[in-house]
């Protein structure tokens, strides 16, 4: 079925909000809420349920990227075309945006809220987490997408196993945030970056360039790879 690119983006604007409202959402109101907090366990794996729950609700109408360093990798594997990349990217980034406005709305009912705490921005330097320098934080994104996009084309290769792609991709999305939290909270996906860092302005705007540059980076080299290390599926 040839689904209209308008109906796809709007698929990719509902699914990537999922994304960052419930990922960003769980590290926002319950990764330390008091006593039962879910801590960066529980932050990972709501990242993990929302592409896995996103890609069986959206996957055979959008492919369900949810993030435009998805969209770059696919493109650079021969999986997607460049001509509706934009549109894709776009799509990515309002979802997003959206998601992290909502959280804003029901974040900011609480008393002594503050985006000061960072309303689950990425950073580096002193806005990692851990304290984790620039050139440390650059790597893990890069590596760590591009791990995250051989699991993705791997896992919709049409060689693999049929239905199960959604369930190693919530996964690998899992692992890589259990890793990755500590560096820079993990971004792996410019739109989950973005939303949030437009609300928390100042030094989240100014180190949004990393979480753009690196997932992207990471995600090409890895279209390349996957074609070199299996062959074209397509």
């Amino acid at each position: 079925m040839n689904i209209p690119l308008s109906r796809r983006c709007y698929a990719e604007v509902l699914g990537t909000f999922w994304l960052v409202f419930g990922g960003c959402g769980s590290a926002v109101l319950a990764a330390a809420f008091p006593a039962l907090g879910i801590g960066f366990t529980g932050v990972s794996l709501a990242f993990g349920l929302t592409v896995l729950t996103m890609a069986y609700a959206i996957g055979h109408i959008s492919g369900c990227h949810l993030n435009p360093a998805v969209s770059v990798g696919l493109v650079v594997g021969k999986r997607f075309p460049a001509q509706e990349l934009p549109a894709y990217v776009a799509s990515q980034i309002i979802g997003g945006i959206m998601g992290a406005g909502v959280l804003w709305l029901i974040a900011t009912g609480k008393a002594g809220f503050d985006l000061s705490g960072g309303f689950a921005s990425n950073g580096f330097g002193e806005h990692s987490p851990g304290g984790y320098v620039l050139a440390s934080c650059f790597a893990a994104e890069v590596v760590l997408t591009f791990f995250f996009l051989m699991i993705i084309l791997g896992a919709t290769d049409k060689r693999a196993p049929q239905g199960f792609a959604p369930i190693a991709i919530g996964l690998g999305l899992t692992l890589i945030h259990l890793i990755g939290i500590p560096v820079t909270n993990l971004s792996v996906n410019p739109a989950r970056s973005t939303g949030p860092a437009i609300f928390v302005g100042g030094w989240a705007i100014e180190q949004l360039w990393l979480f753009w540059v690196a997932p992207i980076v990471g995600a090409a080299l890895a279209g390349l790879a996957y074609n070199v290390v299996a062959g074209e599926s397509n």
